[in-house]
């Protein structure tokens, strides 16, 4: 009998699961706040960003891209050889290379590092795809290193350099819709390798769908890239049918079948809600009130000590409500987005007090993380962290 790859992984993630499932009845109402959180001004979001870029600058690789295959551990993320750290590394590295560029350091080691890693993505991203049948972490390569791509867009002097990105733009595009799911969207994992479908038929779920169709919306925002309109539809109505009348989202498709688990509920969607909510506003669903977005927002700070229990654990999904480390900082990042849709006048709360708890955990050498992911987790934790800490600090200079 043929033993399948993914078979402890799922293992470990049923028994996690099960041991939450017993929390079912634990209260979504928050624990009483602990720390009480210094309030943040323009120069201790400064000091921060300047903090966060120094770390990026000496975290980078020499070859210009972040993070690696090493610092392993006990329980390790399923990653198939090669092609699913090379899929870890390119996410990894658009996420650093787009909080760099966002925090505007002005100083010549920054602008060197930008270079650096402008040269990598421009060489290895068009290399990337799903690492075999099981794996397509390459959609959150593609979605990341889109973000990156943008962002050098904005940066180029010339509109033969302009060009240049736009062309690798949507490539980038073309290749992540190759890998839409068949129910629509996109997903990390696909058990059902032995199917040997050409589009992925595993576990769409919808914050990675959300993930790869904001940066495909900024794209074409920034860099006038050309979206398949019949994937953007199939792809949001994924998202839609995965959202619940409480307005959470369930973890993945299958999940339709069990909503009030706890992953499914508001305090376990806390993170996932971010974007899932920013996507479809930016889409053009207009069941995304301003209320429902300050619903969230609210929700996602109250509860936001749900989230940091689940912080730098090694075990996904064994704290409250099945929440992982990696949820963290993917929410905080998600959280802007979404705010940043609302009249500006309502944004500057948001902004103080998601900077207050962004400045509460950075960490001494100046990086952001939130699970160990090999060598990942540093460069993406602080890519996540500076582009919603910038986000805040512009707010707070408008105010």
């Amino acid at each position: 009998m043929k033993t399948h790859p993914l078979v402890w992984f799922v293992a470990v993630t049923v028994v996690s699961l099960s041991v939450a499932m017993a929390d079912e009845k634990i209260s979504e109402v928050p624990p009483a706040p602990g720390t009480v959180l210094k309030e943040a001004t323009l120069e201790s979001v400064d000091a921060a960003l300047k903090h966060g870029v120094d770390f990026l600058i000496a975290d980078q690789n020499p070859n210009g891209s972040w993070g690696g295959p090493t610092r392993t551990k006990g329980l390790n993320i399923y990653a198939p050889l090669p092609g699913a750290h090379h899929a870890f590394r390119a996410g990894a590295s658009g996420l650093a290379l787009a909080g760099l560029i966002d925090a505007a350091d002005v100083r010549p080691e920054a602008a060197t590092a930008v270079a650096k890693g402008a040269e990598w993505t421009e060489k290895e991203l068009p290399k990337l795809r799903r690492a075999e049948m099981t794996t397509t972490y390459n959609a959150w390569g593609h979605a990341y290193g889109l973000r990156a791509i943008s962002r050098l867009h904005g940066l180029a002097k010339t509109e033969s350099e302009k060009s240049k990105w736009r062309t690798l733009g949507q490539q980038q595009v073309d290749l992540v819709n190759r890998y839409e799911d068949v129910n629509g969207g996109w997903g990390y994992l696909d058990l059902f390798d032995d199917l040997a479908t050409q589009k992925p038929s595993g576990i769409t779920t919808a914050f990675t769908t959300a993930t790869v169709l904001l940066a495909m919306h900024e794209g074409r925002e920034k860099m006038g890239l050309k979206l398949d309109e019949k994937v953007v539809a199939s792809s949001l109505l994924s998202i839609q049918r995965q959202r619940t009348p409480d307005e959470s989202y369930v973890y993945s498709h299958d999940h339709r079948y069990s909503p009030r688990s706890p992953i499914n509920r508001p305090a376990g969607s806390l993170a996932r809600s971010q974007a899932c909510n920013a996507c479809l506003r930016d889409f053009g669903d207009k069941t995304i009130t301003d209320e429902v977005i300050h619903r969230w927002a609210e929700r996602f700070l109250q509860r936001e000590g749900f989230l940091s229990i689940g912080r730098k654990r090694p075990v996904p999904h064994e704290t409250h409500f099945q929440i992982s480390g990696y949820f963290y900082y993917y929410g905080m990042y998600y959280f802007t987005e979404s705010v940043k849709l609302l009249p500006k006048d309502q944004q500057v709360g948001y902004a103080k007090r998601l900077a207050a708890i962004l400045l509460e955990r950075q960490e001494k050498d100046g990086s952001w993380w939130d699970y160990p992911l090999y060598d990942y987790h540093q460069p993406y934790g602080t890519g996540y962290a500076l582009m919603a800490l910038r986000w805040c600090r512009d707010v707070m200079a408008e105010k």
